[in-house]
């Protein structure tokens, strides 16, 4: 990224991904920036609750801007949120000049929105104080928890995972050594009611047919779920990635037949309910909240 950034000058450097099991070095980020003469911002959206509890490294310290949403690990409604630096707008020679306040205000209001969801707004007011008590911060833990003892037990299995693990509260389970592609497994997990998404991982050509899928922790920790839990949904996985394999080798690897075959063999339809009866049994045990 230096060595980039020293070539090409860019006048902001952004801090953020959807899908990084690694936690961020906004340290030497903001070296690079200052070295460069760049805004550095960070897009938080994914990582927001741990970084709120202390769990993740804090942008705040370094980064001119962050922005993040608020219905992922933050666990609040679907909105979001934009801090920025404040200080002398005229500083000093030498001294930094804070100038983002006018300009972050007005592409806010007027230019992209207008009237307030005064309901959002209060239900996100109500979130932020869940989030400074005891219990937020244990659900924080245990996210990480959660999610490392998962990669532990797919790595265990021999299964290659991005970055060889995670620090955070998702993991990235590259496919490509198995020879399957990341929008079968999705398919497939779909049909025994296991919800995750297809997603590229480093070194694929093709978004159309991305090499893995992404796997995220905060839902199930909010339902209650344990390491041990993680583990039992590692073994749902490798018993649906079973399926995909066998199902490829009588379908063939072309998308359209593999999803065809998946609606309509009757063996691999049997198999696919058993699974799924397992799944819902297991997950009855740990009730949304609320309900």
């Amino acid at each position: 990224m230096e060595k980039t950034a020293m070539v090409f000058r860019p006048k902001m450097i952004i801090a953020g991904a959807s899908a990084y099991p690694r936690d961020w070095d906004y340290a030497r980020m903001r070296k690079i920036c200052d070295a460069t003469g760049a805004f550095l911002m960070a897009d938080i959206a994914h990582i927001s609750g741990l970084v709120a509890t202390g769990e993740a490294n804090s942008p705040f310290p370094y980064c001119d801007i962050v922005t993040t949403t608020t219905h992922k690990s933050l666990r609040g409604p679907r909105a979001g949120m934009i801090f920025f630096r404040r200080g002398p707008k005229s500083a000093e020679e030498g001294a930094p000049s804070y100038e983002y306040e006018d300009a972050i205000n007005f592409a806010v209001f007027p230019a992209l929105q207008g009237g307030p969801h005064n309901h959002q707004i209060a239900a996100l007011a109500t979130q932020l104080k869940e989030v400074a008590t005891p219990e937020f911060k244990a659900y924080a833990k245990q996210v990480k928890s959660n999610a490392s003892a998962l990669a532990d037990f797919l790595t265990s299995k021999g299964y290659k995972l991005a970055t060889g693990g995670t620090e955070n509260h998702l993991m990235l389970w590259d496919l490509r050594p198995l020879g399957l592609t990341g929008n079968k497994m999705e398919k497939v997990l779909e049909k025994v009611h296991i919800t995750l998404n297809k997603n590229a991982v480093h070194g694929d050509v093709s978004a159309m047919a991305p090499g893995g899928v992404r796997i995220g922790a905060p839902a199930m920790t909010t339902r209650g779920l344990k390491e041990a839990d993680f583990v039992k949904i590692g073994e749902f996985l490798v018993k649906a990635l079973d399926i995909a394999l066998d199902l490829q080798k009588v379908s063939g690897k072309k998308l359209v037949d593999f999803l065809k075959a998946l609606d309509t063999n009757k063996e691999f339809g049997d198999r696919l309910s058993a699974l799924c009866t397992e799944v819902e049994a297991f997950a009855g045990a740990f009730p949304m909240p609320g309900h």
